[in-house]
């Protein structure tokens, strides 16, 4: 039994992805989470347990209370929320420095935008060159609505490395 922390800010896509990784199906309109969400999934002989704790302000507070359980961290960032980078930056910040070993999976997410920020400049703002070295980091571009998900491999990608990470001793 291995748990797979999901989070992120809300309107991120962290439902989606959980959604789309356990079922491999899109949901037109997914509503918001007001706690968290939890699934399991059975993949080559590994069960995975996906919780995903809400990203509205008011939860946020809890999110640390869910790291010391976590064998991976996945942190759900929209590509096109330019506006609220900054706030998504300092709370991964904050996380990654209570639980300084855990690996971390970013999912710059909504990549099938026009406007969206690639993979790289998301690197940059959220600063994640300075975790170089500290812990495993793979940071995965991500298009986790129902418009692209009817073709997504990119969702399925990160369902695979979550098997490679979780199947290490």
């Amino acid at each position: 039994w291995r748990q797979v922390l999901v989070l992120g800010l809300d309107g991120a896509g962290k439902s989606s992805v959980l959604h789309y990784i356990c079922s491999q199906t899109a949901r037109e309109r997914i509503a918001p989470t007001h706690g968290f969400n939890s699934a399991q999934l059975y993949v080559e002989g590994l069960e995975m347990d996906l919780l995903e704790v809400g990203g509205s302000q008011n939860l946020r507070a809890y999110w640390p209370h869910y790291l010391s359980q976590a064998h991976v961290l996945v942190f759900v960032v929209d590509s096109v929320d330019r506006s609220r980078l900054l706030t998504a930056r300092e709370e991964l910040h904050a996380l990654l420095a209570a639980e300084p070993r855990l690996p971390l999976v970013v999912l710059a997410n909504k990549q099938d935008k026009s406007n969206a920020l690639s993979a790289a400049e998301l690197r940059e703002e959220l600063a994640l060159h300075m975790l170089s070295g500290q812990r495993e980091l793979f940071l995965l571009p991500t298009s986790a609505t129902w418009a692209s998900l009817s073709t997504a491999t990119s969702v399925l990608r990160v369902k695979s490395l979550l098997v490679t990470l979780l199947s290490q001793p």
